[in-house]
């Protein structure tokens, strides 16, 4: 199996995919129309990337079969156009969490004592202890996390360790899962916004999720309250971000902007940097060894499941519902061509097959293929099916709707 990668990898990664007797291309430095000829020369069954954007015309330029985003989110995969080409599209999701909460607080209490600053006094030869001194500190202010998924969760303990409590809002907690993880559940984000000293925002993007946090939740924050994101900028309309750093004081630690470079360097010249109240990083809070060997690992075990296997862990793009109206229950004796006169029968009615699956029991004398279809077969074919191939044991046609 060949593997392209297209991004920074971790060596211990490289050396797992060896391991496993795969062909490596190690070209990092890879994208766009470079890309594009990369694939077509080296023809790869798996293109595995970080933060490098897959579009398209990549898809089309070789046999891939699996790319694979070595990193939680995949909002720089084409996906639909892989699905449109029966391309897996998996992810590391979780292997990052630790270190994405760790740069959350550390954004945190670096806006709280304002670190930075500091740091420039000092570079500059000022000793200013009287205006350095002025900070809020962390015990007993409120956190509040838009989304709580395994980075929002690894945010509470954090808090609780510093004597925060913890508010919180997601579309899918409900009030027995807030009681579990030690939080108060609000009933939106802006109930969230209107009661937190400290709102740090953990939501994946997607259609729904982009410029989710706007002017009305920017409006319900408190005077002078921190903002964090360490998600996605798309996920925030920075516009109004700004003005709200600007007319209610707010002041926010990000990591992520609304437009960034594709590349790891260059210029960058986005006008929210140069906001008093920012306190920035690079893009880099999965970016700890301890996250990319965990994601490394990882990688290598999608690729080794299926190399192995066929199947995907982790994989993003499977349709969630099919268009499946019946499923046909085929118990038949395991001999060769019988679910072939089967699907034979499926394909005459002009019936399309949506999932399929065969299973077969100990001894290997007999299995049961489950048969998912988007129309019902009519009572004359099953009957004929059924007494025209003895291997049939039994049909049983299922009403999914």
């Amino acid at each position: 199996m060949k593997v392209l990668i297209a991004d920074k990898f971790e060596q211990s990664g490289r050396d797992g995919l060896q391991a496993l007797g795969c062909e490596i291309s190690f070209q990092p430095d890879l994208k766009d129309d470079a890309l594009v000829e990369a694939i077509q020369k080296e023809a790869p069954d798996v293109l595995v990337v970080r933060g490098t954007k897959v579009t398209e015309p990549m898809l089309d330029a070789g046999p891939v079969k699996l790319v694979v985003r070595a990193g939680a989110g995949y909002n720089t995969i084409d996906v639909a156009a892989a699905s449109k080409r029966g391309i897996y599209v998996s992810n590391c999701p979780g292997k990052n969490s630790i270190a994405v909460a760790e740069l959350a607080f550390a954004l945190i209490l670096a806006l709280d004592r304002r670190v930075a600053d500091n740091v420039i006094a000092l570079r500059r030869g000022e000793w200013n202890k009287k205006e350095f001194s002025k900070a809020r500190g962390l015990f007993g202010r409120t956190l509040g996390l838009i989304g709580v998924g395994k980075i929002g969760q690894e945010m509470i303990p954090r808090a609780r360790a510093f004597g925060m409590p913890v508010i919180a809002w997601s579309r899918s907690l409900t009030t027995e899962r807030a009681a579990l993880l030690g939080v108060e559940l609000k009933e939106s984000p802006k109930a969230v916004a209107a009661s937190a000293d400290i709102v740090s925002v953990h939501l994946a993007l997607n259609p729904e999720t982009r410029n989710f946090i706007g002017a009305d939740f920017f409006n319900a924050m408190r005077e002078g309250a921190y903002f964090i994101n360490t998600a996605r900028g798309e996920v925030v309309d920075q516009a109004a971000l700004v003005a709200a750093m600007r007319n209610q004081g707010i002041r926010a630690g990000l990591d992520v902007y609304a437009v960034e470079p594709t590349s790891s360097t260059g210029e960058f010249h986005d006008d929210i940097v140069k906001e008093e109240g920012l306190y920035g990083t690079h893009h880099v809070g999965a970016s700890t060894d301890q996250a990319q060997e965990a994601i490394a690992a990882e990688t290598v075990r999608i690729v080794k499941e299926f190399k192995e296997t066929g199947k995907v862990p982790n994989v993003v793009n499977l349709a969630r519902q099919t268009p499946a109206t019946h499923r046909l229950v085929v118990r038949h004796l395991d001999r060769p061509g019988v679910l072939a006169g089967v699907l034979d029968a499926i394909k005459a009615e002009q019936i399309n097959v949506q999932e399929m699956e065969n299973i077969v029991f100990e001894g290997a004398a007999a299995a049961v293929a489950r048969i998912n279809l988007d129309n019902a077969p009519t009572k004359e074919t099953l009957k004929k099916l059924e007494e025209s191939n003895p291997d049939i044991i039994e049909l049983d046609l299922l009403d999914l709707k």
